[in-house]
């Protein structure tokens, strides 16, 4: 199929591409389709761009939820959950059913072992004959015995695999339910779960540190430049973040020009730096159209830092980095401030509640 053609990079109003789109193709015009070919048609999102390329001229309803679960897995999540509850149900109870077989199987091993015990041990009646029809009948039981057992193990072994492959997908949905499908870094769930991790342990509050960051007159460059462009902004940012942090700190985009850095293990003096190094970087990256040339100007981005020792929760964590954040955008926006440098501020000393 061929989606109607995409709106230029200063139109205002994809959102009637997209419902025209839809409507040409026959598509039922629910949220989870219109998220779909919003992303599809702006095209911030190649691999999904293809994906509806390559759909029949009428898209039936399971093939485009084919492609939200693999793009938008966070919209999909119960249906996900309850396919693979299905599955491992229906593998246990196969399981279930072979282990009844085979212990019918081995309980009638054992009553011929039984009877032919017997037989032994009644010397009068031993023959030649007798000892060669024990022995073909234990022969042909345990031949069937040992089959039967290789049969088992082969289906068992089939079944594993059949479970694997679901905890396989169950961990892929996990982790694309944690990811901002714009951006690929971690999202607000994933983010309220990170947070809430830190006062966990009085390492973690001791040292971690919290940077929320905002993207300066955000709504300006989408009511200029159209939404798309806003988007590409993002992903740019986004990758900012990605090449100048080390791994093991978590960058997450927690909503829609607003993004949070969680620093561990540096002291305030050293996160200010970390910060300000990515502030840089952002106000000195070009934001230019790769098609058209255009240049969008330059993109700034105001920060807040605290951290988690002058907190005393994940939500007090939230709360204080956000008033330093304001406080940078009410002082003129690109730059950086502190809580610990706001006047009136009130921290806590998570020393004195150190137990011994």
């Amino acid at each position: 199929m061929q989606p109607a053609a995409a709106p230029t990079e200063r139109s205002t109003d994809i959102a009637t591409t997209v419902v025209a789109t839809m409507r040409q193709l026959g598509v039922l015009g629910v949220p989870r389709n219109y998220e779909i070919f919003y992303e599809a048609l702006s095209g911030t999102n190649r691999e999904l761009s293809l994906a509806v390329v390559s759909l029949n001229s009428r898209p039936t309803q399971d093939e485009l939820d084919q492609i939200g679960r693999t793009f938008f897995a966070h919209n999909h999540g119960p249906g996900i959950v309850e396919h693979a509850r299905d599955i491992i149900a229906r593998e246990l109870e196969e399981v279930a059913s072979l282990l009844r077989n085979e212990r019918s199987h081995i309980e009638k091993y054992g009553r011929i072992l039984d009877e032919t015990s017997s037989g032994l041990s009644n010397r009068s009646l031993l023959s030649q004959d007798l000892l060669q029809k024990i022995a073909n009948a234990m022969t042909i039981a345990t031949n069937s015995t040992i089959d039967h057992g290789r049969q088992i193990a082969s289906t068992l072994g089939d079944k594993t695999a059949e479970l694997e492959s679901v905890k396989s997908k169950l961990e892929e949905y996990k982790r694309l339910a944690d990811t901002d499908p714009l951006t690929h870094i971690w999202n607000r769930r994933a983010f309220d779960k990170e947070i809430t991790r830190i006062y966990n342990s009085t390492k973690g509050i001791l040292f971690n540190a919290l940077v929320l960051v905002d993207i300066d007159r955000f709504k300006d460059i989408n009511d200029r430049y159209g939404h798309p462009v806003g988007d590409k902004i993002i992903q740019i940012i986004a990758e900012i973040f990605q090449t100048s942090i080390r791994g093991d700190m978590f960058v997450a985009r927690t909503g829609g020009e607003e993004f949070a850095l969680i620093i561990e293990g540096a002291s305030e003096d050293a996160t200010y730096e970390i910060a300000e190094r990515i502030r840089a970087l952002i106000e000195q990256t070009p934001f230019t159209s790769s098609q058209t040339g255009m240049n969008y100007g330059t993109v700034t981005v105001s920060m807040g830092i605290c951290m988690a020792s002058e907190a005393e929760g994940p939500e007090d964590l939230y709360t204080k980095a956000d008033r330093a954040l304001y406080r940078s955008k009410v002082g003129g926006r690109n730059r950086i401030t502190r809580h610990s440098a706001m006047a009136g501020r009130t921290g806590k000393s998570w020393l004195l509640y150190k137990q011994d």
